[in-house]
């Protein structure tokens, strides 16, 4: 099949259709704008499926919904499965880092075979949807590399997989409140990226003007910014979060306040804190079950994460040891008490 490289017209049904009828294998590629969609293939027959618009997220999502019927697949498999897979995709050290997660939970008996197949399936379905409204692009087709190395789960007919994520489309457009609008933009082009999380209120300080400002010469502009601490704060209650937002409330400190420790945490990853705060006692994933899987994650092996809770007792304080917290604040806690746990850890 012929590989274009500079954009043009595309017919994605036609491709697809194409590569179907001639038993094709390898990758294709197709790139449009910013993204890319990969679409594996072993005889015509589809092996993987995946685009690069938060390939995380969408995997995410389909593992809560199959959560519902496999009890083994709580949140904190979840998170331990981005925790040790999304930094692949940042660091771009491998091509599949979501289908390499897939694998890894059969691996691990979170899943079966059939199940793991049934959620290739879900997923191929929701990214062929968004390649079929490309209309201009580039695409290419590659080796399939080390998806060769690793297991499959399904070889799925791809024209029927087309057919009904191609008819999933044309009731989405049909459906659309203001035709005209949605025949002159891409119909299913993947949304940019929120800038705000409501499970994330980030509060970024700007430094003084004295100190952001450039003169000839100045030796001293690295080191101030060197010291604007980012700290995380994790924790479902509202009231704490702002309390320590508020005793924070220093140029030195850009403060993160995260009240889901589940669909929240990967910002944590993103955000590289220098500093976590977090509490014990959270609903679905509890602050020491967090913090284990934190430290299981190379970005995190030595950054420092102080336990937050009202409980005081020996076995408490011995818990926060096991998982290798740093510190330990003990709830009701005073601004000065907050301050010098932070700084003991930053300085």
């Amino acid at each position: 099949m012929t590989s274009y490289r500079s954009s043009q017209r595309l017919n994605p049904l036609s491709l697809l259709a194409q590569l179907s009828s001639r038993q094709t294998d390898g990758c294709l590629q197709v790139s449009s704008g910013s993204v890319i969609w990969s679409i594996y293939l072993e005889q015509g027959k589809l092996l993987y499926a995946s685009d690069s618009v938060d390939p995380f997220e969408r995997l995410d999502r389909h593992l809560r919904r199959l959560s519902r019927q496999i009890p083994t697949l709580v949140s904190a498999v979840r998170v331990q499965v981005r925790l040790i897979f999304e930094s692949d995709l940042e660091s771009q050290s491998s091509p599949n880092p979501d289908y390499q997660a897939i694998c890894w939970l059969v691996n691990q008996q979170y899943l079966n075979s059939l199940q793991a197949a049934t959620l290739i399936e879900a997923l191929a379905e929701e990214v062929l949807e968004s390649l079929l409204g490309v209309k201009e692009g580039t695409y290419q087709l590659i080796d399939q590399g080390q998806v060769e190395e690793l297991p499959k789960f399904c070889r799925l007919e791809l024209r029927t997989l087309v057919e009904r994520s191609y008819e999933q489309l044309r009731r989405k457009q049909s459906s659309a409140p203001n035709d005209v609008t949605a025949k002159d933009s891409e119909p299913n082009s993947p949304p940019p990226k929120q800038q705000t999380d409501p499970n994330q209120l980030t509060t970024n300080r700007p430094t003084s003007a004295a100190s952001n400002q450039k003169t000839p010469g100045n030796k001293e502009k690295d080191k101030t910014d060197k010291n604007t601490y980012s700290i995380a704060c994790i924790d479902d209650s509202p009231t704490v979060l702002n309390a320590i937002n508020s005793f924070l409330d220093d140029q030195s400190f850009s403060v993160v306040m995260i009240n889901d420790p589940v669909r929240a945490l990967m910002q944590v990853v993103r955000i590289k804190p220098d500093l976590i705060l977090l509490d014990v006692e959270m609903p679905n994933l509890d602050g020491y079950e967090l913090c284990s899987l934190l430290r299981k994650h190379p970005m995190f092996k030595n950054t420092p994460i102080v336990m937050v809770t009202g409980n005081t007792g020996f076995i408490d304080r011995a818990k926060a040891k096991l998982v290798k917290a740093s510190g330990y604040l003990t709830k009701p806690f005073n601004q000065s008490e907050l301050l010098k746990m932070v700084f003991k850890h930053l300085s």
